[in-house]
C-alpha cells in the first residue's frame, strides 16, 4: 500500500484548464502526493482550445491517469483510500450530477465515493452569473460535505500576471487538504503605498 497521501484530481469541460496544470505541477513538487487523474471529453477539448497543448500533456503530469468512463476502477469505491478529491474546473453539469448523486462517469462517481466516505471534496465551480439552479445545486453539495470553490483572484495581493491568480489560488486550494506550499499569503499588514 503506498505511503503517500493520493488526491484525485477530476478534470472537466468547464474553462480553467490552466488550473489543472498548475495543480498537478505544483504537486509534483510534493513528494508525499500521489496524483489520480480523470479528464472528461469536454476537459480534453478545453485543453485544446485553451492551452494549445494534447491530453497526454496533461497527463504526463499526474501519477495515475484514469478513463472518464472505467466506472469499476479503484477511485470508484470507498475502499481506495484518498485524501480526497478537487474537480478542477467544475462544469455545472458536474456539480448538477454530483449534487443529485448521478454517477453516471468516473468523476462524478469518484465525487460521490469522496462524500460517502467523508472525505474532503472541493469543486472549483466555472460560471457566471450564477441561475438559480447552479446556487441550489451548490447548496446540496455543500450541505453534504462538499467545498464550493469558485477560483476568485485575490487583488489584495497585487498580482502582476495571470500566473500570480493561478498560484494563489492553487495555493489556496491544497491548504484545504493541508498541502502546504510556497506561496504569497495575505498577512493583514500588508499596506496600499
Amino acid at each position: 500500500m503506498s505511503t503517500k497521501r493520493r488526491l484525485v484530481i477530476g478534470m472537466t469541460g468547464a474553462t480553467g484548464a490552466v488550473y489543472t496544470v498548475r495543480l498537478l505541477q505544483v504537486l509534483q513538487s510534493c513528494p508525499d502526493v500521489e496524483t489520480h487523474l480523470v479528464i472528461s471529453p469536454s476537459g480534453v477539448l478545453n485543453i485544446k482550445y485553451e492551452l494549445d497543448i494534447g491530453r497526454h500533456d496533461i497527463q504526463a503530469l499526474a501519477d495515475q491517469v484514469y478513463s472518464f468512463r472505467d466506472v469499476g476502477a479503484t477511485l470508484a469505491s470507498g475502499s481506495f483510500p484518498t485524501a480526497g478529491m478537487v474537480v478542477v474546473p467544475c462544469s455545472m453539469r458536474t456539480l448538477a450530477a454530483v449534487a443529485h448523486g448521478l454517477s453516471d462517469n468516473l468523476i462524478t462517481r469518484a465525487a460521490d465515493v469522496t462524500l460517502k466516505e467523508r472525505r474532503r471534496l472541493v469543486m472549483m465551480v466555472r460560471e457566471t452569473p450564477f441561475n438559480l439552479a447552479h446556487l441550489r445545486n451548490m447548496t446540496a453539495v455543500t450541505e453534504m460535505g462538499g467545498i464550493i470553490f469558485p477560483p476568485m483572484p485575490a487583488f489584495y495581493l497585487r498580482p502582476k500576471s495571470i500566473d500570480d491568480i493561478v498560484d494563489h489560488t492553487v495555493m489556496r486550494v491544497l491548504e484545504l487538504f493541508d498541502i502546504q506550499v510556497p506561496g504569497e499569503r495575505w498577512d493583514g499588514s500588508q499596506k496600499p503605498s
